[in-house]
Formats: C-alpha cells, structure tokens, sequence
C-alpha cells in the first residue's frame, strides 16, 4: 500500500472514530450520594457506559440530599436540569408537584415511550407505595431505599451479661445496666424526625397528619403533637437527663457514638451496613427491628422507607431519553440490586434481587440483614403506616428538628416542643396548599 492509500484509510479511520464518538448520547445523572456510597453509584455510570457504545452516562456528585434537590429545582428553571436527578422520600410531594406542572417525566410512562418492559409487580410493594400517584403508576425509580433499625453493640450486650431488647422498657433497663458498666452513653439515634417521630408513629400504627399522612391531598395537617409521640420525646429528654442518651446532631451525624463503642443501642439507617463492615473492628454488632412502646401497641405494625429515588426530568431530546430509560433499567436488574443491596445495607428494591440475595447465603451468613425487610413486610400497610406525602417537609423537618434540640437543650418540654412543631409545620403546609 503506498502513502496515499495509508493516508485515505487513516482519514476513513479517523472519520469513523468521529463518527461512532459523535453518534454518543450524553445525559447527566445528579446524585446525593458520598463517600463510598457515591464511589459505587459512580461505579454503576461507568459499567453502564462500557456495556454499550450508544449512551454515556455522567454521574455528578451535586451534595447532600437537601443541595441535590435544591440544585436540580434551580437547575429546572434555568433551563440546565439533568436527565436524572436523586431526590430523597421527602421531597415527593414536591416533585409530584413538579410532575403535575410538567416538570418530571414519570417512569412508567418513559419506560412504556421507550419499549423497555416495566412491570412495578417486580418491586417491592412497601417501596413503590410511596413513589406511586393515586392510580399506582410509578413516578420514580427506587434506587436506594432503606428503613431504621437498631444497631447493637453485641460484645458490650454480652459482657454484661444483658438480653438485647425490644420494647422501649427494656432499652431504659439494658441502658442503666451499661451506664452503670462504663458505657458513656448507652442510647443513641440519628435522622431523628425520620426515626423518632415518622417511623415511631408508623410502628406504632399512629396517624403522622391527617388525609392519610398526605397521600389524600394537600389539605393535611401535622398530627405528631399526639399523646404517644409527645410521651415518647419526653422518654428520650429523660433518658438524656439521667445520662443514658446523647443527641448527636442531625442526619447520620451522631454515628461516630456507635462505631466508637460510645452508645450500645443507636437508631438509624439499615443503610449503615457496608460503613460499619468496614469500619468497626473491636466489637461485634448486628441491627434487630425498632424496639415497641407497650403502652401504646403489643406488637409493631411496620416500618416506611427513607432513601432516595432517581426522578427523570423534562426538556431534553428523545435520543437522551432512550439512553436515560436503559440505565434505568440497567440500575433494576437483579444481579446488581443484589449487589447494591449487600454491600450497602440498603433494601432490595425489586422482588428478584430479594430472592437471589437469599438463595445466595447472604441473609444466613450475616444475621440481622433481613431486618429491614422484615420490618416493611412486617403487615398490610395502614393509612397511618404507608408513609407521608406533606409538601414542603424538607422545611417542616427542620422545624421538627430545631423543636426537638429544645427539648434536648431543657429550654422546652417534649409537650411545648410538639405543639410549636404542628403549629409552625402547619403553616408551611398552607403555603405548599397555595401554591399547588
């Protein structure tokens, strides 16, 4: 071959690399997810991209859930959102909202525009409840789903000698017995509106707001100023008086309690999982279902959801909705659900993945990983305990939560601190009203 032939094949070479890289669809997916956690969400966007040579995915770490969402809402109105973005429970009536006004493209119906088959039987049933209109369509892909649960320090439990709990008396009990052994602070709890307030409600079958906790309309008010959850909060504030319990600060903040060997029982995400295996080394520990208030119930009802789930946004072109539909359903297949699901702690959210964890071993090789499930599975969903729809509540937690450090601070009681919580969080639920 002479230099004018090598030179034309070069050039045809080079124009069909061009090509092929032109003919790439990019889209963006926003997330919330740090640390490890965002090094294997950004691990899914990368086996993604090297599976097919159609679409490549980017995945944009954007902050904690709050900034995520914040940044995608600015991004929407600047015209500049992302195909995907990673919004937490909460913000669900707001992105409804959002989805009426034309904003998000619901799942169910970009999956049926795109030809992917979409069954939401796959799913668990407790997961996509929350995420579905009134008439069960599917909005939002679950992606990371979880539910509280508590964690416990085995090898304090059994030096001492004690029984782990499960009803709130026996936490004041095996608390004063590993006070009275050196532990610094027995007790402790995080993301404490979700656990405290929202899942202590649903255990316990108690109204969270009117209207079905939200699920009804936006014509709801708070009803967590309620006798149980008032005498619960004031449980916890004497539990903090008589030094058996620390708050430690908002969201997962008070974590370093529990890896630390601090506090024996803590509150918090299943999610947990995969930070503890590879953090805790001096102690055993496993995580056993929610502990039960016997003065209110006998037995628990069943846990709702935290996490996240990825919303499809409007405004972009059909090739870029084609690829946003396959990585989505690239995100739901078994075999990597039940991976996601095994080294994080977060819940399968498909049927498939559940099954396949369990004919793994996984569930029989690290007691207490079933927990979760076992906790959303636990009943039939009431209307008290299939979750809540307020909007706004981004906004309304935090005013749980500056109500709540009151209580803790001594400057108010668990009484006073719950009705100004209802009081305060009912006024951003007229705004949301108005504006919807």
């Amino acid at each position: 071959m002479n230099m004018r032939h090598i030179a034309t094949a070069s050039a045809v070479s080079v124009l069909a690399l061009s090509t092929a890289a032109a003919a790439q669809t990019e889209i963006e997916f926003w997330h919330a997810m740090g640390g490890q956690l965002g090094e294997q969400t950004d691990a899914f966007a990368t086996e993604f991209n090297a599976s097919q040579d159609q679409c490549v995915v980017n995945s944009v770490y954007q902050g904690n859930y709050t900034e995520t969402m914040t940044a995608a809402i600015a991004a929407f109105r600047a015209g500049e959102q992302p195909q995907i973005v990673q919004v937490f429970e909460v913000g669900t009536a707001t992105m409804m909202s959002a989805a009426d006004n034309g904003a998000v493209y619901p799942v169910h119906q970009l999956m049926a525009d795109q030809g992917i088959a979409f069954d939401e039987a796959d799913y668990l049933p407790g997961v996509i409840s929350y995420y579905s209109d009134t008439d069960g369509n599917l909005l939002s892909l679950p992606f990371n789903s979880s539910t509280p649960v508590m964690w416990v320090n085995l090898t304090l439990f059994e030096e001492n000698g004690l029984e782990v709990p499960t009803t709130w008396d026996g936490v004041i009990e095996a608390a004063r017995a590993l006070k009275a052994a050196g532990v610094a602070s027995p007790f402790g709890q995080g993301w404490q509106s979700w656990t405290m307030i929202e899942n202590f409600s649903a255990w316990h079958d108690i109204q969270i707001g009117t209207n079905s906790n939200g699920f009804g309309g936006t014509d709801t008010e708070l009803t967590i100023n309620n006798p149980a959850v008032v005498a619960h909060i004031q449980r916890l504030a004497d539990m903090a008086e008589e030094g058996l319990y620390t708050y430690g600060g908002r969201r997962g903040d008070s974590r370093p309690q529990f890896v630390n060997g601090e506090a024996a029982m803590w509150i918090n995400s299943s999610a947990y999982f995969g930070g503890f295996v590879a953090d805790i080394q001096d102690f055993e520990f496993t995580q056993v279902p929610m502990p039960i208030d016997t003065n209110v119930r006998a037995e628990p009802q069943n846990s709702i959801i935290g996490g996240a789930t990825l919303w499809a946004l409007r405004g972009h072109e059909d090739a870029e909705y084609a690829c946003t539909a396959q990585f989505l359903n690239f995100l739901s297949d078994a075999e990597r659900q039940a991976d996601w699901a095994q080294s994080t702690g977060y819940v399968p959210i498909t049927l498939a993945a559940a099954e396949l964890m369990e004919e793994r071993g996984f569930f029989a090789e690290n007691p207490g990983t079933d927990v979760a499930i076992t906790q959303l599975t636990l009943n039939q969903p009431t209307a008290n305990s299939a979750g809540l729809r307020f909007g706004n509540f981004v906004q309304i937690r935090d005013v749980i939560n500056e109500e709540l450090e009151a209580v803790w601070s001594g400057t108010k009681t668990a009484e006073e601190a719950m009705n100004a919580a209802v009081e305060r969080g009912n006024e951003l639920l007229r705004r949301f009203e108005a504006a919807n």
